[in-house]
C-alpha cells in the first residue's frame, strides 16, 4: 500500500528540492509553457508553482487580468501571462498552473501559465539571436539540443512595466 502524503508536505518537499537544486547551480531555471511557447524563469524570481485555485474576476479590468485568488489566506492578483504577451490565453485544465512571484518583488502577483515543464539547466541551452527590444521583459533567448526555442522572462522588468501595472480597463 502506498504511503499517503498530505498536499502541504508534498509542496514543502517540492519547494525544498527546488531550493536545493537552485543552491547547487545558481543559474537553474524553471521551464513553463505559455501560449504554445517555452519560457524560462530564474528560480530566484519564482516563489511557488501551484495548481490553479478559484479565481474571483474583477470587473472593469484588462482582458489579461483574470482576477484575484486566495492562496493560504493571502490574495494574489492573477495575470494570464499568455494573453498579456499577445499569445493565446492559458488553457483551463489539470495542467494549468499559477506561478506565484517571489516575495522580494512585493507585488502579490501570480502568473497563470499553461503548464510547468520542470527545471532546466541553462548550460544545456545555446544562446540565440536577441529580441528586437519591443518586450523589455525578455531577458534572453535560447535554443535547446532539440531545436526548441526558449524565451527567458525578466520578472523584475515585467513587474515594473507600466502596462503590467495598469490593470484597469
Amino acid at each position: 500500500m502506498a504511503n499517503k502524503v498530505s498536499l502541504r508536505d508534498y509542496q514543502r518537499d517540492l519547494a525544498a528540492r527546488l531550493q536545493s537544486a537552485g543552491a547547487g547551480r545558481a543559474a537553474s531555471k524553471l521551464g513553463l509553457e505559455v501560449g504554445g511557447e517555452r519560457w524560462l524563469v530564474d528560480l530566484t524570481d519564482a516563489g511557488e508553482v501551484i495548481p490553479v485555485p478559484g479565481i474571483t474576476p474583477v470587473p472593469l479590468t484588462q482582458p489579461w487580468f483574470r482576477g484575484v485568488a486566495s492562496v493560504r489566506g493571502n490574495l494574489y492578483s492573477v495575470v494570464d501571462i499568455g494573453t498579456f504577451l499577445g499569445r493565446s490565453a492559458a488553457a483551463p485544465g489539470e495542467q494549468a498552473r499559477l506561478l506565484l512571484l517571489s516575495e522580494r518583488f512585493r507585488v502579490g502577483s501570480a502568473l497563470l501559465v499553461d503548464r510547468s515543464l520542470g527545471l532546466r539547466n541553462p548550460e544545456q541551452l545555446e544562446a540565440s539571436a536577441g529580441t528586437d527590444g519591443r518586450m523589455p521583459w525578455i531577458k534572453a533567448e535560447y535554443d535547446d539540443e532539440h531545436g526548441v526555442h526558449w524565451l527567458e522572462l525578466d520578472v523584475a522588468q515585467l513587474v515594473q512595466d507600466p502596462v503590467f501595472l495598469s490593470v484597469g480597463a
